[in-house]
């Protein structure tokens, strides 16, 4: 191994693109694949052959902490002792720790970080908060179906995709050598016989308020202080999917122009889509910047103790957060998807705006592409004046007892 350490910096080591190793020192060097994703190696000889061994991947793992391990492992050969064996005697990590892990040693391969954000919700405390905390050595079937009989039928598709991640989590745990034995997640064989046949996905309506009772719902929703309550109170205004809100920047913001351009990756239909905002919207971002105490997301949830990425970057809320805020307001029998349904109802029963304006604001595709393309350079001052009429009608119920609400609820398809 060289002599000489500490060769690259931390300002080399970010802005390295080319293909190949650059050698750290002592061993250590950083691997560029191909695709541009970094990680770190720890190379040495014994008895004239090179052995190698990963210490994670960058910026997972930054320069300091690979120097500190690289420098653990130098000892070790000097002692005549294997690094592979040192490492391997890591202590187990819980359940929440590997996950963390096994997302870091995978998302090179995801072509967005949609997929990484969906990983991290579904393995977080949003539905895997009774695994987290456990040793992974002692995740058992009972603990798994702890987790997913409560979503098995209420949410098919999801808990499907939650069973499949879990699963490999936990053989991840096993190549490691942090268990042994079956898979408690694995569906042949074993969960098969203890849930029911899961339903096909299906597309349909979603239970929705009536765009009447909206307004009133909206008096109460911005008397509370909780995030939650400004998470929804903006996908209402602007009509927008969970997802789109929960993992809105503030770099997508133009405050100059009045527009969130939310990028294609967090897109339905995977193309970006640009939202006029109401000066209500408008407003509500800027009382929320006031206070904004650093982080990339608008609608930050609480960092997670001890987590790096957490700490320089924020975290969003929880994907349950405002369906989970609509249950403690006592609106059991509605969704947050469903105000994109009160909207259109609205834009439509109420309104002259065309009916394509309308469906653009919704980021529906109308028509064939030459018609789109007609129509947007005109498209977007249309929806503005679209989304500020919205944002005039639900700020006209200045009082109003939220419990006279309807009873009734509409389910139409948005």
């Amino acid at each position: 191994m060289a002599r000489t350490l500490h060769k690259l910096s931390d300002v080399a080591v970010k802005a390295a693109k080319k293909p190949g190793r650059l050698s750290d020192g002592g061993g250590l060097y950083l691997n560029i694949s191909s695709t541009g994703s970094k990680s770190w190696l720890f190379m040495w000889v014994v008895e004239g052959k090179r052995r190698e061994m990963g210490l994670g991947s960058y910026p997972a793992v930054p320069l300091a902490k690979a120097r500190t391990n690289s420098g653990k492992y130098r000892e070790a050969i000097a002692d005549g002792r294997d690094p592979i064996v040192e490492k391997a005697k890591e202590a187990e990590p819980t359940f929440g720790e590997c996950a963390d892990r096994f997302i870091e040693s995978i998302k090179a391969e995801w072509r967005n970080d949609k997929h990484e954000y969906q990983w991290r919700q579904t393995l977080g405390d949003s539905y895997c908060q009774l695994l987290r905390s456990k040793r992974v050595s002692q995740i058992t079937t009972e603990d798994v179906l702890k987790v997913l009989t409560p979503v098995w039928t209420a949410k098919s598709e999801t808990a499907s995709r939650l069973r499949g991640r879990i699963e490999r989590v936990l053989e991840y745990a096993k190549v490691k050598g942090w268990r042994s034995g079956e898979n408690p997640a694995a569906w042949r064989g074993n969960l098969r016989n203890l849930l029911p046949r899961r339903q096909k996905l299906q597309r349909g309506h979603q239970p929705a308020m009536l765009y009447g009772d909206v307004p009133a719902f909206m008096v109460r929703l911005r008397s509370l202080k909780a995030m939650a309550a400004r998470a929804l109170e903006f996908t209402i205004l602007t009509a927008a999917r969970s997802g789109e809100t929960l993992g809105a920047k503030w770099q997508e913001i133009d405050f100059d122009r009045k527009v969130w351009t939310v990028p294609a990756e967090r897109m339905k239909g995977g193309e970006t889509h640009v939202v006029a905002l109401s000066s209500v919207a408008v407003d509500l971002l800027q009382r929320l910047q006031e206070v904004h105490t650093g982080g990339d997301f608008i609608f930050a949830g609480n960092p997670r103790p001890g987590n790096k990425q957490d700490a320089e970057h924020g975290r969003p809320l929880s994907n349950m957060a405002m369906m989970m805020l609509l249950r403690r307001m006592k609106f059991t029998d509605i969704t947050v998807h469903g105000f994109r349904s009160a909207f259109r109802d609205w834009a439509g029963d109420v309104t002259s705006f065309p009916r394509d304006v309308a469906e653009a604001a919704l980021a529906h595709k109308v028509g064939n592409e030459v018609e789109r393309a007609y129509r947007r350079s005109d498209a977007l001052e249309k929806r503005r004046k679209l989304m500020q009429a919205w944002a005039d009608y639900l700020a006209a119920s200045k009082s109003g007892n939220v419990s006279k609400l309807s009873d009734a609820r509409k389910a139409r398809a948005s």
